[in-house]
Formats: structure tokens, sequence, C-alpha cells
């Protein structure tokens, strides 16, 4: 992550992108007091990007754009970006404003946290617009109060999420990873996935263990990862909340199995989902499977990972 050193007194717009992500790995544990669940996951960021220019204004606004479908998304006080503008502006004391454009490339509310890259974006943004200069754990700290994946945000790469999924540990990555992910046009609302997941383990608790108290990342992932190994990796993929997305949106389970049959190593619900992400072996093999899903009638991506974190473009 970079904030940049103070602007010139004329530099009224900066640029910053930041990345979506994968949760390669995703074990939900028990509802702690706070009403969350207690994550072990590792987190990839990956090439798919949100650009946001920030722009000096007297008030607070925003804009909203991009490759993707963004209907969806509010343009109001809901707009987590410019949550984290207002509250960087709130610590630091800054009495302006600022207008925020976002060009989206990430899919929205397809469980890649487009969203959270926004607000992580907004916060280097307007740090370096308005010279406020806060640290890098300061910055971490207001992106936790934001949201539990936008510290990942700010940091990006490749990382162990624990808590909330926000107490990050860097996990080291060798080589590149190669991804599909295809998108759907109905979201699964987060909340709602946490629900039915609570709900498919109630009914099946005769035949499934309980949810583990601490949750813990397989280390048969971190392996992978070190190793800069698909192979392996695809065989250790993982995510609780994939049997309940699929229980939402049943179709989700021929697609992931379509994927497979294109070529990929493994299918992944990605976070809540409904997006699927599809782990290759090269980037040929990548292309094969995007063309297959894209014949097919599905609107597919690649992408690559690990990638940096939310950084001012010069």
């Amino acid at each position: 992550m970079s904030t940049a050193g103070p602007l010139r007194p004329d530099a009224a717009r900066v640029h910053v992108r930041a990345p979506g992500k994968v949760n390669v790995f995703l074990e939900v544990g028990r509802v702690m007091d706070d009403g969350y669940h207690e994550l072990a996951t590792a987190f990839q960021a990956v090439s798919l990007f949100e650009d946001v220019w920030a722009t000096a204004s007297d008030d607070f606004s925003v804009s909203v754009h991009g490759s993707v479908d963004t209907s969806g998304v509010p343009i109001d006080d809901r707009n987590l970006a410019l949550r984290a503008a207002r509250l960087l502006a709130s610590k630091t004391g800054y009495k302006g404003g600022v207008h925020l454009e976002i060009r989206k490339g990430v899919p929205v509310a397809g469980g890649m946290g487009g969203g959270s890259a926004d607000a992580a974006a907004a916060l280097v943004a307007c740090d370096a617009l308005w010279d406020t200069r806060l640290t890098t754990t300061q910055l971490q700290g207001l992106a936790a109060r934001l949201g539990a994946d936008v510290p990942f945000a700010l940091q990006g790469g490749t990382a162990i999420g624990t808590g909330r999924g926000d107490e990050l540990s860097p996990a080291l990555a060798r080589g590149r990873f190669e991804w599909v992910f295809v998108t759907d046009g109905g979201g699964l609302s987060t909340p709602q996935v946490y629900a039915e997941l609570d709900a498919h383990r109630e009914r099946a608790q005769t035949d499934i263990a309980p949810a583990v108290r601490q949750p813990v990342v397989d280390p048969d992932v971190l392996h992978a990862l070190r190793a800069g190994d698909p192979l392996r990796l695809a065989a250790a993929l993982r995510n609780d909340l994939q049997v309940a997305a699929q229980n939402l949106r049943p179709d989700l389970v021929a697609r992931i199995e379509e994927g497979e049959r294109a070529g990929a190593l493994a299918g992944i619900v990605s976070g809540s989902g409904p997006t699927t992400a599809f782990l290759c072996a090269d980037a040929e093999a990548a292309l094969d499977v995007r063309v297959a899903l894209s014949a097919s009638g599905h609107v597919a991506l690649s992408a690559h990972g690990p990638v940096p974190g939310a950084r001012v473009i010069p």
C-alpha cells in the first residue's frame, strides 16, 4: 500500500486503484457475542480492480460507472467509499469535502469485495488529497471500522484473516495463480447466506460436526501458496459458505461442474457468492475455460493473483 507523499497545492485530483479478492479458504466458526461469526480465511487479491478518483470539493458526493453492472450501487451515504471519506475527515478534523468518482471492475454484490476495495481506495485517495498523512496502521484501523474486508483491500497480496476476517497476517505466495470468475446478475445477501449456513448446520447437526469455535486455515493451503502450486491449491480450496449459497441458488452447483468440465482445476463460490471462481493450471488453460463458459452464455472474466493493495496511480 502506498499513500504517497504530500501533494503539490494544485494537485486537486488523486487516482487510487484497489483490487478485488477471492477467498481461497474460508472456515466459518460459531457466532460470537457481537453477532458475527468467527472466521479463518486465506485471501488473495486479484487483478479485477476498482479505480477511485478523489477531487477536492466543498461537500461529499460520489458517482459510479464501470465495466460491470453498477445499477445496484448506492450513491448516497450507504456507499462505503463515501462513508470512508467521511470517517477520515472526522478522524483528522478535515473541514472540506470530496467528490469520489468510482470506476468499477469488480462484480457488484458478488462476494469479491468490490465495495471494500472502493472504501480502501477512498481512504488512500483522501489521505493523499488532503495531506492528512495517516500511518498505515492508522488507515488499517479506520478500514476495520468500515468492514471486515476493507483492511485486506488496503494490504493486498495474500493474507490470512482471523476474527471477523479483519485481523490480518501476510502469507507468502510464490508465482502467479490464474483465475476465471463467472459473474451473476442476481446478488446474494451476505447476512442471508450466513443465516442459511446456521440453518443448514442446525438441520444437519446429526450428520455433520458442529462449527468449530476457533477456525484455522488448512496448512495445505499455506503450503500450496508458498510453493506456487495451483494443483495443490485446487485440492485444498474450501468455502464453508458454499453449501449455504448453493442452497439458496441451486444453479451454482451446475455452474461449478460446468467450469470444471471446461478444464478448471477446481471451482468454488467466491465469498458469500454468487460469483464463482475457477482456479486454472496456467494462463492458457484460463483462456480456454473463459472462452468455454462465455460460449455457453456466462459472463466470464480472467484475472490473476496476487496483486498489490490500494495504491496511488501517478
